[in-house]
């Protein structure tokens, strides 16, 4: 086929030299930024599954070599990787329900005009964000309010982010259109009833993108178990990833103190139980992630310029 019919056919219709030239570079730079973004995850999940001297060597880069599954066994045969599962699963869900039912309802009240004290509480939530009582005062306030030992310490506290309930309102405020709203007055819907049967409906993207905002904090939440918590049945999947992390180190500088042939051997398939550790802990949120997607894709557009 000529040059001529490619630019009239293909890629390159109606496209300047310099515009070729712009999307050929801008396309190579985006496919460095993609692999770099990329590799290091790819990295760590074949490192999980390689021998660990290959690794210590250098060899393991592109493909994983002497497959082992030697740090996910030593990870799985841990009765409490199941109980942190477990727990971490049932605070994700209660929590992200939690802070949906509150913030997203909170955030549209907020973002209605006709509410005159909406700037006075906004002041106070963004408030909160720069200032806090501290570690020790929250110790004690959560003592005093039982939350201690208490596995609802990992969702009543954190109920409400303000930085997610500004997102919100912003949604709420600038991408809904006030016809929309001013229509349903005529039809006497009431403001509950709009929020309900219109706003919600008209909602789904910022609600998917919050509520894996939320996921993801729970989740990862590891600072709540460490501190507020001590009973073992309780503890997120951070925590006894954690503990089966840094028993297998310790045990790993045990035989080096000793003076042992092994040293070496036992701090490399320690490493690779730290590839597994991050592994078994990023691998639910990474594959729900493309399922949310494109409700990301639209929540860019919060607050873009309308024709």
């Amino acid at each position: 086929m000529s040059g001529t019919n490619l630019q009239s056919k293909g890629f390159f219709r109606n496209r300047t030299a310099g515009d070729v030239v712009f999307m050929l570079a801008l396309g190579v730079i985006s496919v460095a930024v993609l692999f770099a973004v990329i590799y290091p995850v790819y990295f760590v999940v074949i490192a999980s599954v390689s021998d660990p001297s290959l690794i210590s060597t250098g060899e393991v880069w592109l493909w994983p070599k002497g497959v082992s599954f030697f740090g996910y066994g030593q990870i799985f045969d841990d009765d409490r990787i199941w109980t942190g599962y477990r727990n971490t699963l049932l605070y994700s869900v209660f929590g992200t329900a939690l802070n949906l039912i509150v913030t997203i309802p909170a955030a549209y009240a907020l973002s209605r005009p006709e509410f005159r004290p909406r700037r006075v509480l906004m002041l106070f939530f963004v408030f909160t964000l720069f200032f806090n009582g501290g570690l020790i005062p929250t110790y004690l306030l959560y003592r005093d309010l039982g939350l201690l030992d208490n596995w609802l310490v990992f969702v009543l506290p954190s109920a409400v982010n303000v930085y997610n309930l500004i997102i919100a309102r912003a949604f709420f405020e600038h991408s809904l259109p006030k016809e929309l709203f001013e229509a349903a007055l005529i039809d006497g819907v009431s403001y509950l009833q709009y929020f309900a049967r219109v706003a919600l409906p008209l909602s789904k993207a910022i609600i998917s993108v919050i509520g894996l905002y939320y996921l993801v904090q729970h989740w990862n939440d590891f600072f709540t178990g460490l501190v507020f918590v001590r009973d073992n049945s309780l503890q997120p999947l951070q925590i006894v990833l954690r503990d089966i992390l840094l028993s297998n180190q310790a045990f790993a500088g045990g035989a080096g103190a000793g003076g042992g042939s092994g040293v070496g051997y036992d701090q490399q398939y320690a490493d690779q139980i730290k590839y597994g550790v991050i592994v078994v802990s990023s691998l639910p949120v990474l594959v729900l992630y493309p399922f949310l997607q494109r409700y990301f894709e639209k929540g860019v557009l919060i607050g873009s310029v309308k024709g």
